[in-house]
């Protein structure tokens, strides 16, 4: 009985507050320039400010350097030394360019095997330069070919018509040459989404719309999938709930900035060509079944356009299919304005708790496919071009993209407290020996 006792005293203090690691560091020299080499890393894997800098504090502590301070920005890292006198702060600016999944991956691993081995850190700053260096796994024939899908997929999700897929197929493969080329040319990929919606939507009304007897929006959101912001704007409201109001802010400027030129492009389109945004008859749609479909063209254009990591293409899947099951489930319980909070809250713990099987990619893989699936990016994108182009409802759109941006959000922030707390209990109940006394969990 008095074992019983032990662990459960170990689980409540656990769930307390966290303590520093005990387990002295090798090697203090460059603890500094290895925090300043992951948290950019962590900040172009599209990780959140606060998980960031709650990761390099964790290093810190664990490398015995519990007197370094981080302050992460989207921007940069700030690291601050309190052990000189005077202290001194180390800025770190984040990279321009985002990782591949592939090197998001690389990334995770690199942290996790540096807090549990306690490597040099040396060899850590040393391994996270060769991930920013390596090369795609896929060339770019197999990366236009994964926006392809990705833009079939993501139309097949808002359950179109069954004309409206030879477009998704072309269009998607346009948008993907575009910004296969844009990547490589820093002066073109200022004004590329601009450029892109532009002319997306005056080949939609001149050519596809006389054919394709739906909305010219419903026809051109999932071309740009790339260029939609959804997933910046859901990393803005979990900063934002977390406190860290700069961050959260300037995120979410950038994000709206961002959607603000898509609909400018589309509002140019559509000023050129005078087509209206909106059809008069009703489209009959393929039916429920196209959404499941489309998940699994997302999975697999995800793959190949983000180059995920050798094996994880079925984990993709896995995480896509919860969360759009959790969100349906939502939808039920609590409608559409807050089913995005019940698909983020289940599909937070779903993928740390697949992500701890051996065969499973890192979470950040998993849960970064899950985030685009569930931002509503393509909503708050047709919600400012119908403002921009003056139609009916707009106002609406946009309030019901940011309310379902604050419900994934809070969504996010409870699936990942669950699950925190649940891995924390767990490893104190392990831990603590029957009989032994509870000031082994301290």
């Amino acid at each position: 009985m008095s074992g019983l006792i032990d662990r459960v005293r170990g689980v409540l203090h656990a769930l307390g507050r966290p303590t520093a690691a005990d387990d002295p560091a090798p090697s203090d020299g460059g603890v500094l320039e290895m925090l300043g080499a992951i948290g950019p890393a962590l900040l172009a894997s599209n990780q959140a400010t606060n998980d960031v800098q709650d990761t390099l504090q964790s290093l810190a502590d664990a490398y015995g350097r519990s007197d370094l301070r981080v302050f992460v920005l989207p921007t940069l890292v700030m690291v601050e030394d309190s052990s000189t006198t005077p202290s001194e702060t180390a800025i770190f600016p984040a990279h321009e360019s985002a990782l591949r999944l592939d090197q998001a991956g690389a990334v995770e691993h690199v942290v996790r095997s540096a807090a549990r081995e306690r490597l040099e850190p040396k060899n850590v700053t040393a391994e996270i330069a060769k991930i920013w260096k390596a090369a795609p796994r896929f060339g770019p024939v197999l990366t236009v070919l994964g926006h392809t899908l990705l833009s079939l997929g993501f139309g097949m999700v808002i359950n179109p018509t069954i004309t409206a897929l030879p477009v998704y197929v072309v269009l998607g493969a346009v948008v993907g040459v575009i910004v296969l080329i844009g990547s490589r040319a820093g002066t073109l990929s200022l004004i590329l989404p601009v450029f892109t919606a532009f002319a997306v939507t005056v080949l939609i009304s001149w050519v596809v719309k006389p054919i394709v007897h739906d909305d010219v929006l419903r026809l051109v959101a999932p071309s740009l999938v790339s260029f939609l912001p959804g997933l910046t704007l859901t990393i803005a409201a979990v900063e934002l709930t977390s406190g860290q109001v700069i961050a959260g802010a300037s995120r979410l400027v950038y994000g709206i900035a961002r959607l603000g030129l898509l609909a400018f492009g589309v509002f140019a389109g559509i000023s050129v060509t005078g087509e209206p945004t909106s059809v008069t008859t009703t489209p009959t749609q393929l039916g429920s079944w196209a959404p499941w479909v489309g998940i699994v063209l997302v999975s697999l254009g995800y793959y190949l356009f983000s180059a995920a990591p050798k094996r994880s293409l079925v984990w993709i899947l896995y995480a896509l299919v919860v969360a759009y099951t959790a969100q349906l489930l939502g939808n039920l319980v609590v409608g559409p304005e807050l089913s995005g909070l019940i698909g983020a809250a289940i599909v937070v713990p779903a993928v740390y708790l697949a992500a701890r099987l051996k065969a499973a990619p890192p979470s950040a893989i998993m849960l970064t496919c899950a985030y685009w699936l569930l931002v509503p990016g393509a909503m708050g994108f047709i919600g400012i071009s119908e403002a921009a182009a003056g139609t009916a409802g707009a106002i609406n759109t946009i309030l019901q993209t940011f309310g379902s941006l604050i419900a994934i959000a809070i969504g996010m922030v409870i699936g990942a407290g669950v699950s925190r707390d649940v891995k924390a209990a767990a490893r104190a109940w392990q831990s603590v020996e029957p009989g032994a006394s509870t000031e082994t969990v301290k």
